[in-house]
């Protein structure tokens, strides 16, 4: 544990050291980092704006860590009972909801615990649980590994055999359930927007409670005077703005749209 930490600061360090004027520095998810989308966004932000987008990808639990000891200037995460606790903290200002998908539960094209054939959520889950047939969590602290702990919390909590946690980002965590043959919970975006795991196919969706919202998250300057505020409420203008919003909506892998924006839809974040 304590190498794990020197090694994140000593990344942090070199990754945001020696920086020009106007860069902005982002926390965000790896569903978000791994598909791509940050790549295609910042060359376009910078062209819009001139300021540089520099991020590191961690699980939103790491992200908003990093923005509360002042590393970041902005968060971009998924996980609205840990945002909360940020805002209520003080940490964090003006939030903005952005952009959703979906999470998805997705196993072996055999599905040798039947969850294809689960007409509601709890249905899936519980066969997940008698089966026996290996879960992977991330058991990261994540966005994705909150909601998966929330989803068993409506069963009555995880399996007591053959549960898997990877310590590891979405990507990682998928291919090693595919080389143990088992389910996993992951967000749309991510499943479509990465290569390596045709043996995976999504085996139970469409549920209310597995939607996916995403937010981004000013740090408060207040609290961290060398917080780039106004960097990164520029950000917040443009990826609220219809020129952000179409940016995400155009952002397709396999001809899907991994990321649907949702800046201008009122009451969309009452979900859990």
């Amino acid at each position: 544990m304590k190498r794990a930490k020197f090694l994140l600061i000593f990344l942090l360090l070199g990754f945001f050291s020696a920086r020009p004027d106007k860069v902005l520095r982002l926390a965000t998810t790896t569903s978000v980092d791994g598909t791509g989308l940050l790549d295609y966004l910042a060359e376009r932000f910078y062209q819009d704006t001139g300021i540089k987008l520099q991020w590191i990808a961690v699980g939103t639990g790491k992200a908003l860590r990093l923005a509360r000891e002042g590393n970041v200037d902005l968060v971009w995460v998924h996980c609205k009972e840990l945002e909360m606790e940020f805002l209520q903290g003080g940490y964090g200002v003006n939030r903005r909801v952005i952009a959703r998908n979906y999470f998805i539960i997705v196993g072996p094209g055999s599905d040798p615990a039947g969850v294809k054939q689960a007409k509601a959520l709890k249905e899936a889950l519980n066969k997940i649980k008698s089966s026996g047939v290996p879960f992977i969590s991330r058991g990261d602290g994540s966005g994705t590994h909150q909601k998966e702990l929330y989803l068993w919390s409506l069963v009555g909590g995880k399996p007591e055999k053959n549960y898997f946690e990877t310590g590891q980002g979405m990507a990682q965590t998928l291919r090693i359930a595919q080389e143990k043959q088992g389910y996993t919970l992951c967000d749309t975006g991510t499943f479509y927007g990465i290569k390596g795991i045709d043996k995976l196919v999504p085996v139970f969706s469409g549920s209310p409670e597995l939607e996916n919202i995403y937010s981004v998250i000013a740090v408060n300057p207040f609290k961290w005077k060398n917080a780039h505020y106004q960097l990164a409420m520029r950000f917040i203008a443009w990826i609220t703005s219809p020129v952000g919003q179409e940016l995400l909506r155009n952002y397709k892998r396999e001809g899907k749209i991994l990321f649907e924006p949702i800046a201008d839809i009122p009451g969309v974040d009452l979900l859990k």
